[in-house]
């Protein structure tokens, strides 16, 4: 009995926080690229917003916006750094809805240090394998001898001394 007081005591708990949560992310929330703060941003990323911007704009005069969640600081590298990415996905326009992303995914554009490289995928995320930051992405299936709805990832690592992504298909027997 005493285990289902305190079960109905944290429900009730977890009620309140939940909705003091969401009053918070309503007062912080930020929706579109013109009420964001892009001047961090670095240069090779800000061109990228712009073009996606100016595209918009000529198409039909639309309305640009940057969502919530379409710049991410993460390490890429494993060098404890917080590196950049741009994703596309995070991007709307008011006059075309697929302006940015298509039935292959989106583009997501990986900065390191300098190094800029973008990618075509439905979606990634970043793994510790050994020694190794690695970046898992969910990419179109006619990379893996396939179609669309072909399950295909891409694992890939940074190599520090040549600047570039690695990358290879497992031969499996």
């Amino acid at each position: 009995m005493g285990s289902q007081l305190v079960g109905n005591g944290n429900r009730a708990g977890a009620g309140v926080l939940a909705v003091a949560l969401c009053a918070l992310s309503v007062a912080f929330y930020t929706p579109s690229a013109h009420a964001q703060d892009l001047s961090g941003l670095p240069t090779q990323l800000l061109e990228r917003v712009e073009a996606a911007q100016q595209a918009c704009s000529d198409m039909e005069n639309g309305q640009f916006a940057l969502e919530l969640g379409a710049i991410h600081r993460v390490d890429l590298d494993g060098d404890i750094e917080r590196d950049w990415v741009l994703d596309e996905a995070g991007f709307a326009c008011s006059t075309a809805v697929s302006l940015y992303c298509g039935t292959g995914g989106c583009m997501s554009h990986f900065l390191v240090e300098e190094h800029l490289f973008s990618l075509l995928n439905q979606g990634w995320d970043m793994a510790n394998i050994g020694p190794f930051r690695v970046l898992l992405a969910d990419v179109h299936g006619s990379q893996c001898g396939g179609i669309n709805p072909t399950p295909c990832i891409v694992a890939s690592v940074w190599d520090s001394d040549e600047m570039v992504w690695r990358s290879t298909g497992a031969e499996w027997e």
